[in-house]
C-alpha cells in the first residue's frame, strides 16, 4: 500500500520508516496480551488495518487515503521499542524508553525525526503545506486510542483520525475474538464463553 501513496512527502516518510526500522517492525508484537501479542503481531495487525483502510476509503472517498494509509503504518511505531523481541528471541523484554514514554509518545518522536530528514524544499509548492501534513499525521498517532482515558493525549478531531481509531479497534477486537475460539469452551453449539 505504501507504493500506492501519491503524496510524495508521505510516500518518502513511509519508505524511510520501512528502510530504517523494517527489521524491528517485522518482529515487534502489537501488545503483551490481548491482541496480536506475539512476535510479528504488529506487522500482521498493521497489514490487516491497511486492507481495511483501503476498503473504507473506497466507501468514503472524501477521506484522505494517503494520510490514512501512512497513519496506519506509523500509528503504533513506538511499539518497536515498547514491544520488540531481539533478533534471536520470542521474549518481549521491557525497554526503559518504552516503559517511561509509551508507544504514542515514541511514535510522535520517531515520525518527527524522520520528517526532519526529508528534502521538504522539493515540495514547498504542494498543497496542503508540508507542516500541515506532518501535523495531521502526528494527530493520527496521538489520537488513535480514541479517548484520553485509554492513553491518547488528544481525542480524534479529523475524519482520518476517527477512521484510524475505529479501524485499529475493530482489528484488535476481532483478532481477540477469533483467537479465543481456539481456547474457549463451547457453551452451546456455535456459542462460546464470553470474551472480555
Amino acid at each position: 500500500k505504501v507504493n500506492s501513496l501519491t503524496d510524495p512527502r508521505l510516500r518518502a516518510l513511509t519508505e524511510a520508516f520501512l528502510a530504517e526500522f523494517g527489521s524491528r517492525f517485522r518482529r515487534a508484537a502489537a501488545a503483551r496480551r490481548n491482541h496480536h501479542a506475539f512476535r510479528g503481531g504488529l506487522l500482521r495487525h498493521t497489514a490487516q488495518m491497511m486492507r481495511c483502510a483501503d476498503a473504507i476509503c473506497t466507501a468514503y472517498p472524501s477521506l484522505n487515503r494517503d494520510l490514512l494509509i501512512a497513519g496506519v503504518l506509523v500509528h503504533d511505531c513506538g511499539k518497536l521499542w515498547e514491544m520488540c523481541p531481539s533478533e534471536t528471541s520470542f521474549e518481549i523484554p521491557r525497554d526503559l524508553r518504552g516503559e517511561l514514554l509509551g508507544h504514542i509518545s515514541i511514535g510522535i518522536e520517531v515520525v518527527n525525526a524522520l520528517w526532519r530528514k526529508l528534502t521538504l524544499e522539493n515540495w514547498k509548492d504542494l498543497t496542503p503545506p508540508s507542516d500541515e501534513v506532518r501535523l495531521h499525521l502526528l494527530h493520527l498517532i496521538a489520537a488513535h486510542h480514541g479517548e484520553l482515558q485509554f492513553g491518547s493525549p488528544v481525542e480524534p478531531k479529523t475524519p482520518e483520525a476517527i477512521a484510524l481509531h475505529f479501524i485499529d479497534n475493530l482489528d484488535a477486537r476481532l483478532e481477540m475474538i477469533f483467537s479465543s475460539y481456539q481456547r474457549l469452551v463451547e457453551v452451546a453449539p456455535g456459542v462460546f464463553e464470553r470474551v472480555r
